[in-house]
């Protein structure tokens, strides 16, 4: 299905800019656009990606305000989950995730996807990941990588889900600084949207130390769950 072209005026009020705002980026070529019959025009899945990619590179301040476009901008009537936990199941919790590189690190996350009995072919998914990873690395310097496939796999999922390891060591996971990395998390997407959502939050939580300590002294899955419901319950006051 062809992705849905946004105007100026639409893709301001999605993002709850004014238009000059909008106009000033796509003239910069901050943002993708075009333009058609010399108007600006923006593709929908186009923009999703931007902002995948910027959720990866800005502060925490800014994706406390990107989470907040998120959420206005989610129709919740077909998915109304508002915790992370809510995306996870104690099958797909992996302490301590058994991997020493990077592709049994896809693999094994991919599998323990598959164990919520969500997902239903593993090998296409960790493909698909492992596809993302080439095009641009999800670790981050703070030793967390957020895997996930470009785009949302719904051929092969049933519902989103949220799949967590941690291993015991850390290990080179492509991120470009050099650090190492022992905290993956991997978002199944059925929805651009809902991938978006889950994005930001998981985003917003792994900014905050204490929590990633606390997450990676957890010694079971229930422990390392209700680290994550704490520290989620703890930014829902200040998510509109």
């Amino acid at each position: 299905m062809a992705s849905k072209d946004l105007d100026i005026e639409q893709l301001a009020d999605y993002l709850h800019l004014t238009v000059g705002q909008v106009t000033k980026m796509a003239v910069r070529g901050k943002i993708p656009s075009r333009k058609v019959n010399g108007e600006w025009r923006f593709s929908e899945s186009e923009i999703h990606h931007w902002l995948e990619d910027q959720i990866g590179v800005v502060d925490a301040e800014e994706l406390e305000r990107m989470e907040r476009v998120l959420q206005r901008n989610i129709d919740l009537s077909s998915d109304d989950r508002a915790m992370l936990v809510d995306f996870m199941s104690p099958l797909s919790v992996a302490i301590p995730l058994q991997v020493r590189t990077r592709n049994s690190v896809i693999r094994e996350m991919s599998q323990l996807a598959a164990n919520s009995g969500l997902l239903w072919d593993p090998t296409a998914m960790a493909e698909a990941v492992a596809a993302r990873e080439d095009l641009h690395p999800t670790a981050l310097e703070n030793g967390v990588a957020l895997l996930h496939p470009r785009r949302p796999q719904s051929s092969i999922l049933s519902e989103p889900l949220v799949a967590l390891g941690i291993s015991l060591q850390p290990i080179a996971f492509g991120n470009s600084a050099g650090h190492l990395t022992d905290v993956f998390f991997l978002i199944c997407s059925t929805d651009d949207r809902v991938h978006l959502r889950i994005l930001a939050r998981l985003a917003r939580l792994v900014t905050d130390d204490v929590f990633l300590t606390m997450l990676r002294s957890a010694t079971s899955t229930s422990e390392a769950m209700d680290i994550i419901r704490t520290a989620e319950l703890e930014l829902v006051q200040s998510v509109s």
